[in-house]
């Protein structure tokens, strides 16, 4: 059990389970974009630790970028995401794969993607280490998902609660009363 500011999470997914998964993800991406050169673009600031470890997985070149959005508040989504900052690569005719930490809604990918296409990509493939299907209300489901999880609150390997939490290297759930 961990407690974040004024709520308490307990183990949910174990780091050698995550591990494990971003270890097939990366096989699996090497082998499909094997003569691609793809760019991965994460969105920061929860997807840092899943990016870091999945390009140590990738036995191809690749190239990776860092974006910035926002639509989180507390525990719960805006609905609003600001525009994209920080993309200074050209991505005109490249095979980009958006890495998130945890795909909920949809909106922010969603934006993202239609962001990423008006600068004329030949793809844009969405790649994520958490998939919430039950809060899912997006145009297209990611194309690679780690974990498929239920509508739970999660913190740990970059997840985050108020900033709190990020550091962790496994994933945790809100402990229910």
């Amino acid at each position: 059990m961990i407690t974040l500011h004024d709520k308490v999470f307990e183990p949910f997914i174990l780091e050698d389970e995550i591990l494990d998964r971003i270890g097939t993800m990366g096989a699996t991406l090497s082998t499909e974009y094997a003569d691609k050169k793809p760019l991965f673009i994460a969105v920061l600031n929860g997807s840092f630790m899943v990016s870091a470890d999945l390009m140590k997985c990738m036995s191809i070149p690749c190239e990776i970028s860092f974006v910035k959005v926002s639509s989180y508040h507390g525990t719960s989504s805006t609905g609003r995401v600001d525009e994209l900052i920080g993309l200074n690569t050209d991505i005109k005719g490249r095979h980009i794969i958006l890495l998130e930490d945890i795909v909920d809604t949809g909106v922010t990918v969603d934006k993202v993607v239609k962001l990423l296409s008006v600068a004329g990509p030949a793809s844009v493939k969405t790649c994520t280490l958490l998939f919430k299907p039950d809060a899912f209300k997006g145009k297209k489901t990611p194309d690679y998902i780690g974990f498929s999880v239920p509508e739970l609150f999660v913190v740990g390997y970059g997840l985050d609660y108020d900033e709190l939490g990020r550091n962790l290297r496994d994933i945790y759930k809100l402990k229910e009363d």
